[in-house]
């Protein structure tokens, strides 16, 4: 397939100008739908966004582009104002992680640094059905360099005084604790911060973090067809892309159907109407069963599936899988190809060959995509299937011992803590998986490091308090827009890991882990309450 080169942000103004024109109207129509909760955040968050407005406006001006690993008052600006004021005007926060406030304030300051993807315009046979990603903009994460006019790092004990009382509630049960100041990396806070626990679904930081190290954000997953010589057999050959779609309407994902149509132009064009039907998913190894067994949190863990296998018309959240997701995706697509006038056997498993000449493909959108859909909606079927690619990218045995084998060698090479962690998938959802806070807020600040651009999906994925996936409902009254983090939940497991910009303008990492817990309710109240705190705290 061919994807087009990346182009300066500041190449591609009147092309943005005309994105911005167009869909002006509909982000004023969402504006209008989220101003209530919005208003209110707006108000609560109001004097603090004017002093930190205040503080950085001289340096603001003199900003020409990133230049040194910092996280000023304008990270603050950006993040309160943007959840106090940009975001009333520009509308929601978008479904993919991607913030609609934050691409607007880029076009707005026409800032260097970001990205338009575009869309192929490839016109072979090939299905290159990836969206159109936003273009990447300026956000609370940009080192912003200039001097700073931020107060230094937050005062160790002083921040144990805001926490502490906090974490020590008693629906927490046993619990660790760390936060690191991005800027730095220096730990400012901890509480059995080297404690290996439990970590539920913020083990896809990790995965996240790992799969992008190992393949790269502009990797793509591809789902392709095979003709056998001489045998008239057409082989279905999964690629491990479970965001693949049989829906009508793709919403950009790789599409099924237009798989089966490129497909069956190639046919016609050998004079073939009539074809023995197979699929192949050997790309991974081992038991396609999660450990917790059927389960509506994820399917069978397979190289070929449509729609993670739901049995409904969702795309997020529990709900019972088709029993044999590789058997009913290859089923749908015979009956796109018969609807394209080739007839097809019923299919069955087989392995394409290397003689087999390749038809067309279907290329799922960038890894990056796939990431921000992962942890914005702690999507599981996506972070097994990262979770095998980062397997298969280390040569190890693409099963749930090789990913872990592999994610832990991935997070290693990137100077990470892994000692005491276990990565028995890439999920979460299995309760032998050992993580501790401390891992996880090095891969937070690992993934803020300008040195470490293709780690970047790891932040901008993350939850936005109030406004998106997991968090959408929380922080409404308390930090909405202002901390991110990626939530964590099972039976006695309450955990929260992400990002919180303070008063004094500091980037913060954060990780609560919480075992043990009771009412998982309380339990993540409680959790709330203290990341509420931190991005409160004025704790110079």
């Amino acid at each position: 397939m061919i994807v087009p080169e990346l182009r300066p942000w500041r190449a591609e103004r009147p092309h943005v100008a005309r994105i911005a024109d167009a869909v002006r109207p509909r982000l004023a129509r969402a504006a209008e739908a989220v101003r209530p909760r919005l208003a209110r955040a707006a108000t609560a968050a109001k004097p603090r966004v004017a002093r930190l407005a205040r503080a950085v406006s001289p340096q603001a001006a003199r900003i020409t582009g990133p230049k040194t690993w910092q996280y000023t008052a304008g990270a603050a600006t950006a993040g309160l104002a943007l959840a106090a004021g940009v975001v009333t005007t520009a509308g929601p926060w978008d479904s993919t992680g991607q913030r609609t406030a934050e691409r607007d304030r880029a076009v707005a300051q026409e800032r260097a640094g970001g990205a338009d993807h575009g869309r192929s315009t490839d016109t072979s046979d090939t299905v290159t059905a990836a969206p159109l990603p936003a273009p990447s903009a300026a956000s609370v994460l940009t080192g912003l360099g200039g001097t700073s006019t931020v107060k230094s790092a937050p005062n160790g004990k002083a921040l144990a005084g805001v926490l502490g009382p906090l974490l020590d509630a008693p629906e927490l049960g046993s619990r660790t604790a760390a936060v690191v100041d991005v800027a730095s990396g220096r730990r400012l806070y901890g509480d059995g911060a080297g404690q290996a626990l439990t970590p539920a679904s913020t083990t896809k930081i990790a995965t996240a973090a790992a799969a992008l190290a190992a393949l790269g954000p502009d990797h793509r997953l591809t789902t392709r067809t095979a003709l056998e010589p001489g045998t008239k057999e057409l082989v279905l050959v999964g690629g491990g892309d479970p965001t693949l779609t049989a829906r009508e309407d793709s919403g950009g994902w790789a599409s099924l159907r237009e798989l089966a149509a490129a497909t069956a132009k190639k046919l016609k064009k050998q004079d073939l109407r009539e074809v023995t039907l197979s699929y192949d998913t050997t790309l991974y190894a081992g038991p396609e069963l999660h450990r917790i067994g059927v389960n509506d949190n994820l399917a069978r863990v397979t190289a070929l599936m449509a729609d993670e296998a739901r049995t409904d018309d969702s795309t997020r959240g529990p709900v019972p899988r088709v029993a044999d997701p590789a058997k009913d995706a290859a089923t749908k697509f015979a009956s796109f190809l018969a609807d394209r006038g080739i007839k097809t056997t019923s299919p069955g498993p087989s392995k394409a060959t290397n003689r087999a000449e390749s038809l067309a493909e279907a290329a799922s959108p960038p890894l990056s995509a796939l990431v921000e859909r992962m942890l914005t909606n702690s999507d599981n079927d996506i972070a097994e299937a990262l979770a095998r690619h980062t397997a298969v990218a280390g040569g190890r045995r693409a099963d749930f011992d090789g990913a872990d084998a592999a994610i832990r060698d991935r997070l290693k090479r990137l100077g990470l803590p892994v000692s005491g962690s276990a990565f028995k998938d890439g999920s979460g959802l299995d309760r032998a998986d050992k993580l501790t806070a401390d891992l996880l807020t090095a891969l937070l600040a690992k993934a803020a490091d300008p040195d470490h651009p293709e780690l970047r999906p790891t932040l901008t994925g993350l939850p936005v308090a109030g406004f998106t996936g997991t968090l959408t409902s929380r922080y409404t009254d308390g930090a909405a827009g202002i901390v991110r983090a990626k939530t964590g939940t099972l039976t006695g497991v309450n955990t929260l890991a992400g990002t919180a910009v303070d008063q004094d303008g500091r980037l913060l990492a954060f990780a609560f882990l919480a075992s043990n817990t009771t009412n998982p309710g309380a339990a993540q109240s409680a959790l709330d309450a203290a990341a509420t705190a931190l991005a409160s705290c004025g704790c110079g």
